[in-house]
């Protein structure tokens, strides 16, 4: 049983797929693991960490993935690598296959088995394999830190001989794994925290980290959950209500970090122009959802952004990536914890059960074929 890890291509990707921590699990389970070399270096690990682990480099492309029944990456193979993949390889990484079915068909055409990490189901055996709360729960740590860094005043409150330092007010929209460590992070570092979700369930959890709940709780708000624990996208009638109640309240606010995702859609737009113009200059906007298409109508992929009135508009792509030796510990954690499902202990083989629920969950294409219900033709 051969495991291949190859570099990651996208050009802003720092993080890999395997560590020397989980090589030598999968060594013990049998597997031979390559990696090829390099494929650590912007994560802080060497090719000799590796070695000492007992993982083989391979100088080239080609070597790495010879022979290999399953590939582990952090992005969707790019078409390069597609092209050189063993025909029936497990592929395991996280896949962004909504807006991407040309790349999915190309998964597909080249006969691997590719599976998606953010697909897991988030039931009690897959948490240890929950890749979306892992690095989320880094993203929302680091929005806070980004924050403070370009805020360019203290966060807590200082009483000086000199005078007082009043704390820093730190509003956090969305509360997800990402909102409740920035909650948390934002907390520990002394600032006044207040945050808003159109989740009944988290108002409980934001109070219990010592922040302020912020919302519209009128009856859609009481059931805009779906059964998997995700947000539900809101009527016109509540985004507007909700605006309304916001806007006055990010007006007063130092930094604002947005986290809102919805699954398979456009990031919901939460901060509008005219709500960055009513800031004070000096405030921060941190905007998680970015990549996504942004909450913020003024967010710029992969800048930050100063506007006319002197707010900062942080829009960092691939925010666990500027945490990249802990982003890709717990990542290579989560892919092992799934990979070792599929491994037959005894005779140390391979062994897919097609039936598992996390399978099933997480399968996108085999046999030549995209299988995943999500991406059939509708009716």
């Amino acid at each position: 049983m051969r495991i291949a890890v190859p570099i990651e291509t996208e050009g802003n990707e720092t993080r890999v797929a395997a560590t020397p921590e989980t090589v030598k699990k999968f060594i013990g389970l049998g597997a031979t693991v390559t990696v090829q070399s390099g494929a650590g270096t912007k994560a802080g690990i060497p090719d000799s960490e590796f070695e000492t682990a007992g993982a083989k480099i391979a100088t080239s492309l080609a070597d790495t993935l010879s022979g290999a029944e399953i590939v582990l990456g952090v992005r969707r193979p790019s078409a390069d690598v597609l092209a050189q993949m063993p025909k029936g390889a497990a592929v395991i990484a996280t896949m962004d296959p909504y807006g991407n079915e040309a790349a999915l068909k190309s998964m597909a055409d080249a006969g691997v088995d590719a599976f998606a990490m953010e697909f897991m189901p988030r039931i009690t055996r897959a948490q240890v394999m929950d890749v979306l709360s892992s690095q989320a729960n880094l993203a929302g740590y680091r929005a806070v830190i980004d924050g403070a860094g370009e805020y360019g005043r203290a966060l807590p409150m200082m009483m000086t001989a000199a005078g007082t330092v009043p704390a820093a007010r730190i509003f956090i929209m969305g509360v997800g794994v990402a909102g409740l460590q920035a909650i948390a992070t934002a907390r520990r570092l002394g600032a006044i925290v207040t945050a808003t979700d159109v989740r009944p369930a988290t108002k409980e959890q934001v109070e219990s980290l010592g922040a302020k709940f912020l919302a519209v709780e009128d009856e859609e708000f009481q059931q805009a959950q779906t059964a998997g624990g995700y947000a539900k996208e809101m009527s016109k009638e509540y985004q507007a209500k909700q605006a309304a109640l916001t806007a006055t309240h990010i007006a007063k606010q130092d930094i604002v970090i947005t986290t809102a995702l919805i699954p398979g859609r456009p990031a919901p737009k939460l901060i509008s122009a005219d709500m960055v113009r009513s800031m004070r200059p000096g405030s921060v906007i941190v905007d998680l959802a970015v990549e996504r298409g942004g909450n913020c109508e003024l967010a710029k992929p992969g800048e930050v952004y100063v506007t006319d009135n002197g707010v900062k508009i942080v829009g960092h792509l691939n925010v666990p990536g500027r945490l990249a030796a802990t982003a890709s510990s717990l990542y290579a954690k989560n892919l092992f914890a799934f990979v070792e499902t599929m491994i037959d202990k005894e005779k140390k083989t391979l062994a897919i059960n097609w039936d598992d629920e996390l399978v099933k969950a997480t399968l996108l294409t085999r046999d030549g074929a995209i299988v995943h219900p999500n991406f059939q033709p509708k009716a």
